[in-house]
């Protein structure tokens, strides 16, 4: 399959990274910032991402297809290794490389929107008009919980003995603590 994306739309680029911790981090951020859910696009090893802001075209590109169960709404999505869209507020239009398990063939998607924010229900719809909404809760990733296990898994491995984290405690907070053991222990 050739890629939709070419090196003048990179060179158009207002943002365009490479490396995967990065871009999880700029596609959750973009997410974010057309408030949508940040678990929109749970990709693993992303190569490159782009965003042409006057456009508002964006890709992704992963190593290969990845499949993802959104458990909380028990649904099936594959993610190809090129994803493109449109984004605005609210919406995901003109969406390539992305499909959803329903019954018992894969269909894809070319739409992601919120049409009332009220509401709290995101809608997906197929090329040929067909929809479904869900809550916006399904795709949502608590960034706090990831960062605290994140914490106490990079301490374990500096050989300290990190404290159990209650979820009340912020990341930083622990981060700190962290941090201030490690200084002690250096000196």
């Amino acid at each position: 399959m050739s890629s939709l994306v070419t090196e003048e739309m990179r060179a158009k680029a207002t943002e365009f990274y490479t490396g995967d911790e990065i871009c999880q981090e700029k596609s959750k951020f973009l997410l974010t910032e057309m408030s949508l859910p940040n678990g929109l696009l749970p990709l693993e090893d992303i190569e490159e991402c782009g965003y042409i802001e006057s456009t508002g075209f964006v890709w992704l590109k992963q190593k290969q297809k990845k499949e993802h169960k959104f458990e909380k709404i028990g649904k099936l999505c594959q993610y190809a290794p090129e994803i493109t869209a449109y984004v605005e507020k609210h919406k995901i239009k003109k969406l390539t490389g992305v499909k959803v398990k329903e019954l018992l063939m894969w269909v894809s998607l070319s739409e992601i929107y919120i049409s009332d924010p009220a509401s709290e229900k995101i809608t997906f719809k197929t090329p040929a008009g067909l929809f479904r909404s869900f809550p916006i809760s399904a795709f949502h990733v608590d960034v706090t919980k990831k960062e605290e296990v994140e914490v106490n898994e990079d301490a374990h491995a500096n050989g300290l003995n990190a404290p159990s984290v209650p979820p009340s405690v912020p990341a930083a907070t622990v981060a700190k603590e962290v941090d201030v053991v490690v200084e002690m222990k250096e000196v």
